[in-house]
Parts: structure tokens; C-alpha cells; sequence
């Protein structure tokens, strides 16, 4: 079961509350600036980088201190939750899980998760907390992944996500157009 709760961001610029989304094994909660030396480790992992469109690889100095800055913006174009296993005795940083939203009630979700926590269930567990909690009520959920890992294409089928087709999408870390897998999952 999924529980909820209202957490006001604590910066003066947060465009609006984000919920906390706490679960059995992870909290998901906004950034925070004392996240940004383990999530500059994390992401500066080539394997991390390959896997997302947008993380660079060499990771630039500044770089996650930059990104949880614009999380926190009341100008952001996504929500952005770490996933927080502290309650469970695990690390406060995991991975990250986002929601942008698009169009006509529809979102986008992007998940990551650090390489040490592989095969362990987190990111399922993330997205499928992500999926029950809903907070951008949205009545579609979409998702890509790079076809190179298949890992993540199982957590999103695991979440009730559907394949949909093949595409592509600029990998900056690899400097290149990857192939991608997109899912759709309609929300009730």
C-alpha cells in the first residue's frame, strides 16, 4: 500500500507542493541540496549516464548541484523524487524517479537507479509507487526505454505499462540517436 502525504518544498522558488510518496522499502521525496555529492557519484558513472538521454558523461563540475537547483525551481519542467531507502537502513539516495508532464493529462516518467542497487527491486518498486500515487493525475503515463536494457523495459511491464513501438532519442552520454522501446500504461 501507498501512502501519501503533503511535503512543501523548502525553497521560496517551488512552483508547487510535491508530495512525499512513502512505500514499504522506499520513500519518495523531493531533492535536497545535501543530495547532490552522492548523486554527482552515482551519475557519474558511465553505465548511469549511457542509460538516461540527458546525463553527460564526463559529468561537468557543478553539474548535480545544478540539476537539484532546477528540481526545486518554480520554473522546473518535471518533478523530480529521490528514491530514499533510510527508513529501511539503506542509503537517503538510491536513484531518482521523474514525472514531466506533457499534454492532455498525459505524463512522462524517467527513472534511474545507482549501480551498487541493481537487480534488487527498487526501481520496480519505485515506479510502481509512482504509478499508484499518481500525483500529477494523469490519465496516461508514458515511458521510453533504450533498448540495450531490457531490465528497465521489465520494470515498466511489471508497473502494468504496455509496449507501444520502436523509436530513438539522443543519448548524450554516448553522443548518439539509441534505440528505444516506448510504453503507455492508462490510469483508471
Amino acid at each position: 500500500m501507498v501512502q501519501m502525504r503533503m511535503n512543501m518544498v523548502s525553497t521560496a522558488a517551488a512552483r508547487a507542493p510535491q508530495p512525499v510518496i512513502a512505500g514499504a522499502r522506499l520513500v519518495l521525496r523531493p531533492l535536497h541540496a545535501q543530495d547532490a555529492a552522492q548523486l554527482a557519484s552515482f551519475v557519474a558513472d558511465r553505465r548511469v549516464a549511457e542509460g538516461t538521454r540527458s546525463i553527460p558523461h564526463p559529468l561537468p563540475q557543478g553539474a548535480a548541484d545544478a540539476f537539484i537547483v532546477r528540481a526545486l525551481s518554480d520554473t522546473r519542467d518535471e518533478d523530480v523524487w529521490a528514491m530514499d531507502g533510510s527508513l529501511a537502513g539503506a542509503p537517503a539516495l538510491l536513484g531518482v524517479i521523474s514525472l514531466k508532464p506533457l499534454d492532455r493529462g498525459q505524463s512522462q516518467i524517467g527513472y534511474w537507479v545507482a549501480p551498487g542497487f541493481w537487480n534488487t527491486g527498487l526501481a520496480s518498486e519505485a515506479v510502481q509507487q509512482m504509478v499508484a500515487a499518481n500525483p500529477h493525475a494523469s490519465r496516461t503515463l508514458f515511458a521510453e526505454v533504450f533498448q540495450d536494457n531490457p531490465g528497465s523495459a521489465r520494470v515498466l511491464t511489471k508497473a502494468g505499462f504496455e509496449f507501444i513501438g520502436d523509436a530513438e532519442a539522443w543519448c548524450v552520454a554516448r553522443n548518439r540517436a539509441v534505440p528505444t522501446w516506448t510504453y503507455l500504461r492508462r490510469m483508471r
